[in-house]
């Protein structure tokens, strides 16, 4: 689907405003992510809390390369032809996460649509080398949407990280417009697969395409009648001058309402304001206070 992107450049408020990194755990995990070859989110995604939750000793570890199949209009990792998987990964993933010494780690991957399972064997494969060596270790796995091959979630269900998150991203009518490949309900079929296996699910969506309030309700509804036990709530920030404009800077009152309807709904845990993404704070949400 080709549709044309509008560029209304607009200034971003003093609440988006982004502390620089610094501290010697910010600068232990830099050092240990370039030393071993690590792709994160964190860099790969241009995440505006880097700095943060480097400094607290945690990051996102994304497997599977760096360069994605599919071309979202909203995200900043490279999109192309990928190279051939590393099949040491999985435990160059598990010795990173011990040299870190963290106490929860979230592994986040590209869309890998080139291979026949999607990438399925080595999430399984990572996530049991990252317990093995690590057992004291929780995990969160951010997971694509495997075309909503069930059998290949159930892969990643059965090496049984502690939360399973697969993001719905928007609104259900701006979803052929920001995603690439993926579906509205595709996604709602996963993530409702993962709640009837028992797994503690969580998603996220971003705000500030264009979305109205009524549309924002109704997505939070969807996740909440499937049972789905986690949700993140934040703020869309355009990576390059490609990608979707901003159509809007939520006010961090607006994502407090947003955050109180969410709860009212009946989920366990909400995270919701202008620099929240999926992986902000994600140790609290298997109760968790502190990384390090």
């Amino acid at each position: 689907m080709q549709t044309d992107i509008p560029h209304n450049k607009q200034r971003k408020p003093e609440w988006l405003k982004i502390k620089l990194p610094i501290g010697q755990n910010f600068t232990k995990i830099h050092g240990i992510v370039h030393e071993h070859g690590l792709n994160t989110i964190c860099v790969s995604g241009k995440c505006p809390n880097q700095g943060e939750c480097w400094g607290r000793g945690t990051a996102t570890l994304m497997i599977l390369g760096e360069i994605c199949t599919r071309a979202c209009k909203f995200c900043a990792v490279k999109t192309g032809r990928p190279l051939p998987v590393n099949e040491e990964e999985p435990q160059n993933v598990a010795k990173s996460v011990h040299l870190m010494k963290l106490k929860h780690v979230v592994i986040t991957s590209v869309d890998r649509d080139d291979l026949p399972d999607g990438g399925a064997d080595i999430w399984k494969q990572t996530i049991l080398a990252v317990k093995e060596l690590n057992p004291n270790t929780s995990m969160e796995t951010l997971i694509p949407d495997f075309d909503g091959r069930m059998h290949l979630v159930d892969q990643v269900i059965e090496a049984a990280p502690e939360v399973i998150s697969h993001n719905l991203e928007t609104v259900r009518r701006l979803t052929p417009l920001v995603r690439s490949r993926a579906k509205y309900e595709r996604s709602l079929a996963v993530l409702e697969f993962m709640v009837q296996k028992g797994v503690n699910t969580k998603s996220g969506i971003m705000l500030g395409l264009g979305e109205t309030e009524e549309e924002i309700v109704e997505t939070i509804q969807d996740l909440g009648k499937i049972g789905v036990n986690i949700l993140t709530i934040g703020q869309y920030l355009q990576p390059t001058s490609k990608h979707l404009p901003v159509e809007k800077y939520v006010t961090p009152e607006e994502f407090a309402h947003y955050k109180e309807i969410a709860l009212g709904y009946g989920f366990k845990h909400v995270e919701s304001g202008p620099l929240v993404r999926s992986s902000y704070h994600a140790e609290k949400h298997i109760g968790k206070k502190d990384i390090i």
